[in-house]
């Protein structure tokens, strides 16, 4: 029998009465993070809150493929094309310094141009451009913007936390578990726990052979989708750089992505996985990995990055002065849940006030002529 896939409506999120006022807090931590980072973080620039080291800016292009199936074919994916676009790799982490310090979560930030139609920015409805902001792994350690208040504080403090071994460890986990003490042990954030633990052990990989979701759910014109960024299984192949050991230099994972992409060009495949089942599928509890027995994930279009060089100080600097959010999106691809909705005033508090201590303009490109020099293809 043919998938049934759920129809978007309203009533697939939940609706959280105290929701502005956490919102609000975990806003202010954030301004608080990132002035601070200036002197703490060790560049002498205002940090990210997350994905605080970017490992490089590249150009690419999006192509939209033609003749999808009509559930696929929403949104932005009705109208095959190809659009220009820019990726952002980075750590996950809300610290900077050596990569072997940072863990092996990292994430693949995707902006594409040209794509008509108001974005749901208030503030920047008509640029032109189309955010993913994704990580390496298919679920989410936070359910609830009441639970980041305490997970959040955890993780700019986990420094602090392991930096005391074993004891300090134990407190970390213990702390996450219970809510910093504030809840009742029938609430104890375990699902939340697990999906951290299961990511905190994903091996460290090349950025261009790792796959990246949304974690979140999010629309795909009349349906409900988590979407997916995935290497190319020929392009993959060809890879030669494929293990990374971040206990062998401070720098691995950049230096590998850089050599990669001198000496020859890289695709992925952007998919979407539709949702057909919210019991086993669920829109507000991203620690469910949502199963490919239900529902696979579906090509929709190919993300090219031709070979180029991105070695220069340049690049990182122009990488940094860029935003990224989930929300920088047409209506047809709006993110759903709890926690997906919090993404929305946070990045933006988060990027205004990153941009302004680093004196930083905050303009949206409308093109990657406008942030990168063209790439002159190798004769």
């Amino acid at each position: 029998m043919a998938a049934q896939f759920v129809r978007y409506t309203p009533d697939v999120e939940d609706d959280d009465p105290d929701f502005d006022q956490h919102v609000r807090t975990v806003i202010e931590k954030t301004e608080n993070y990132i002035a601070e980072s200036v002197e703490a973080g060790g560049t002498g620039q205002a940090l990210r809150d997350a994905h605080a080291k970017g490992y490089g800016l590249i150009r690419g292009e999006v192509e939209i493929l033609d003749g999808l199936p009509p559930e696929y074919a929403q949104g932005i994916y009705a109208t095959p094309g190809t659009h220009e676009a820019l990726i952002r790799f980075s750590n996950g982490s809300p610290h900077a310094g050596a990569d072997a310090r940072l863990g092996a979560a990292t994430g693949l930030a995707l902006k594409m141009f040209g794509i008509p139609g108001p974005t749901l920015l208030e503030d920047e409805p008509d640029t032109g451009t189309f955010d993913y902001a994704n990580i390496n792994g298919p679920v989410f350690f936070c359910n609830t913007v009441e639970h980041y208040l305490f997970i959040q504080e955890l993780f700019l403090d986990a420094p602090a936390y392991f930096s005391q071994g074993r004891p300090g460890a134990h407190r970390f986990f213990t702390e996450f578990l219970t809510g910093k003490g504030t809840l009742d042990q029938e609430d104890w954030a375990w699902n939340e726990l697990l999906a951290f633990l299961r990511l905190s052990k994903t091996p460290p990989a090349n950025l261009l052979l790792s796959s990246y979701w949304t974690m979140g759910a999010v629309r795909h014109g009349d349906y409900i989708a988590k979407v997916r960024i995935a290497p190319d299984p020929d392009r993959a192949a060809a890879v030669v750089r494929r293990a990374i050991d971040p206990s062998s230099a401070q720098e691995v994972f950049r230096p590998a992505l850089q050599a990669e992409l001198q000496e020859r060009p890289y695709a992925f495949d952007i998919q979407v996985q539709l949702c057909t089942d919210l019991e086993r599928m669920p829109v507000e509890d991203t620690t469910v990995e949502w199963p490919e027995q239900l529902s696979p994930s579906t090509t929709v279009a190919r993300l090219r990055l031709p070979q180029q060089d991105i070695s220069g100080p340049e690049n990182l600097a122009r990488m940094d002065s860029l935003s990224f959010t989930p929300w920088r999106v047409t209506a047809e691809h709006a993110p759903l849940g709890n926690i997906m909705r919090a993404r929305k005033e946070v990045y933006r508090a988060s990027s205004v006030a990153r941009h302004k201590l680093n004196q930083q303009p905050r303009t949206e490109p409308h093109s990657a002529d406008e942030v990168l020099a063209p790439v002159h293809q190798p004769r």
